[in-house]
């Protein structure tokens, strides 16, 4: 699925901490009606949804940079709120989250833009908007490209520009912000609106999805399959490239070298609100670590496959799309195994979800039925199970120079290729002591040759309310016995 897997876990642990994006867009805030419904008014073929809580967020692009800031980005805005209440109330979500305001610019007369959403046992059954779709004033854009370029002077590893139609995005507008940009020489992605792309000219890349490319093909006249006419729509606004969204079909993302065809990942739909978003929030985290273009691209699809698996719009947190690399990378290549960094947020995303984490350690070395039977005994302890494999020199110190008699790389590969066995951490010194300390397994297991007092971390797991399990071992199997055997052949 992705071409260099080491180099998008190093990207989402260490990458996108260090850039910084300005998002500029039309602003919006997200408020939800949550509750039941269990009849039908009398008053119309409508159902009566029983309000039980009330929240809030950021919508339109400021949910693009709720996405950034939630991948680990620094992140800042643009765009226009009214100077109302519900403006004041969309200024305190973004300092809550720690997105920027610098480019917000306060109207007098024109209302913030809220859409309220009801939902009745976690499905939408309403919205309705508060809003001012008019394009803004010559005037207005004037203010908004002077915050624009005051903030650009913080140099921002990229720009998107998330348009919405709702009235910022006027051909001056994007114009203005491309230059200046442009100037800088820094990249500006575009998730465009309506039917004028000519007005995004110049830019980076665009991210239309299916719908709007078909409307902007039967405007222009073009006759060929999506991915064609965004071959067409590259070459007549100059762009780097075009990742066109398909829905469960994938992205496609059309280049100079071509179209490279991204399937969807597989997830159940809940709601589809903010994938888009997350998609060119991930697309350009990617892009700004040095992710390939294709990489970057695979990993934002992930991404939308998680949001769209809630409900509402929800960001995808740094940490659970990690998981749902490892996952995805595992189902096509069979990795499992992890650095002790990698594992430790691979484990917090585990918990999140309130799974059991149970973890084994052993040298595995020339895997026999014991060990198998050991390994399944363990993870039917808990819901994942982890395993801290001694390396090369850690097996020689403790067993002769004669062993391992499979290197690391070959043990690791035969424990990724066991169904019941879901991360291999591999450790350098004589105990798993640290991997213990490190991930704090919820059940530590080992084999019955043990007793309880003899098993390293033992206390330590048991001092924070863990357990410490014994599984029974399958008699006459030992890679000891195995080798001997072998050498007298």
């Amino acid at each position: 699925m992705f071409n260099d897997v080491l180099a998008v876990k190093s990207a989402l642990l260490h990458g996108f901490g260090r850039r910084r994006v300005l998002v500029v867009g039309d602003l919006m805030l997200d408020r939800y009606l949550w509750g039941t419904a269990s009849r039908i008014s009398p008053e119309a073929p409508v159902p009566v949804v029983r309000v039980e809580r009330r929240s809030q967020g950021l919508g339109g692009a400021a949910n693009v940079a709720c996405n950034l800031r939630s991948l680990g980005v620094e992140t800042s805005l643009a765009g226009y709120v009214g100077r109302d209440a519900d403006g004041e109330a969309f200024r305190a979500e973004c300092a809550a989250r720690g997105i920027g305001c610098a480019g917000v610019v306060g109207l007098e007369g024109v209302p913030t833009t809220v859409k309220t959403r009801v939902l009745a046992e976690e499905r939408q059954v309403l919205r309705f908007d508060d809003e001012s779709t008019t394009p803004r004033p010559d005037g207005h854009t004037e203010r908004l490209l002077e915050a624009i370029e005051t903030a650009l002077e913080e140099t921002p590893d990229a720009v998107i520009l998330s348009d919405y139609a709702k009235g910022l995005a006027t051909p001056a507008l994007c114009r203005g912000l491309i230059a200046l940009c442009g100037a800088k020489g820094i990249p500006v992605y575009v998730d465009p609106k309506g039917r004028d792309y000519d007005k995004y000219a110049e830019a980076t890349a665009i991210k239309p999805n299916r719908a709007e490319m078909a409307d902007l093909a039967g405007a222009l006249g073009w006759d060929g399959t999506p991915v064609e006419n965004a071959a067409r729509l590259r070459e007549r606004l100059g762009l780097a490239f075009v990742a066109l969204t398909l829905g469960a079909q994938g992205i496609a993302v059309v280049g100079e070298d071509g179209v490279h065809a991204l399937p969807t990942v597989a997830r159940e739909v809940f709601d589809v609100s903010g994938a888009g978003d997350t998609v060119i929030a991930t697309l350009v985290a990617g892009l700004a670590s040095g992710l390939g273009l294709e990489d970057a691209a695979a990993l934002a699809n992930v991404a939308a496959a998680e949001v769209v698996a809630h409900t509402g719009t929800v960001p995808v947190g740094r940490e659970a799309l990690l998981v749902a690399v490892q996952e995805q990378d595992r189902v096509h290549a069979g990795r499992k195994v992890y650095t002790l960094e990698e594992l430790q947020i691979v484990v917090q995303a585990w918990r999140a979800r309130g799974l059991k984490v149970a973890l084994t350690n052993g040298c595995f070395d020339l895997l026999h039925v014991g060990h198998v039977r050991l390994l399944e005994d363990s993870a039917a302890q808990g819901d994942r199970l982890i395993v801290a494999l001694n390396s090369d020199d850690s097996i020689t110190r403790l067993k002769g120079p004669q062993r391992p008699l499979m290197a690391s790389e070959a043990r690791t590969g035969v424990l990724s290729a066991l169904e019941c066995v879901d991360a291999v951490v591999l450790f350098e010194e004589d105990t798993p002591l640290r991997v213990i300390e490190g991930v704090r397994p919820d059940v530590l297991v080992k084999g019955g040759d043990y007793t309880v007092e003899t098993v390293v971390g033992a206390d330590l797991v048991q001092g924070y309310g863990g357990e410490v399990r014994l599984v029974p071992l399958v008699p006459g199997h030992s890679t000891t016995r195995l080798a001997d055997a072998m050498a007298r052949l």
